[in-house]
């Protein structure tokens, strides 16, 4: 009787009761379940009544329509890698530019002169690759 006339005068505990009950959870542990059953049983029956015809032609490696020539282990110019690595340094670092073009206004002339060395920065590392060669293809 007395817990009855707590949960009625305290409403915010059956709430927080209500939501950490792991009954809860009960669905969507079902559907999971359901999901991960579905799976192995599609699996299982395509391996079973599926055809099994393997010839050379099937177990031969499928390369887009291309016919195969030579190893795949042959070494790769590291011209590619640089540039990717390139692209991936100045494509986050452009990336920053975002927050400042949001809030200009509220940055003044300090935030201006922030975004004026990030830029010189980014145009000292800039030339620096230039001057490397890192961007030039012709060995």
């Amino acid at each position: 009787m007395l817990e009855l006339f707590f949960l009625q005068s305290n409403p915010a505990s059956t709430v927080a009761k209500a939501v950490n009950d792991s009954s809860n959870y009960f669905p969507i542990g079902i559907q999971i379940l359901f999901a991960v059953g579905f799976v192995a049983v599609m699996m299982v029956l395509t391996h079973l009544l599926g055809p099994k015809r393997p010839t050379a032609q099937k177990l031969e490696n499928f390369e887009s329509g291309i016919e195969i020539h030579g190893n795949a282990r042959q070494p790769m110019a590291v011209k590619y890698f640089l540039v990717a690595i390139l692209f991936v340094l100045f494509d986050v670092e452009v990336i920053f530019f975002y927050p400042y073009a949001v809030n200009f206004k509220e940055l003044g002339w300090s935030g201006f002169v922030a975004v004026l060395m990030f830029v010189g920065f980014f145009l000292c590392g800039f030339y620096y690759i230039i001057k490397k060669g890192a961007l030039t293809w012709e060995d």
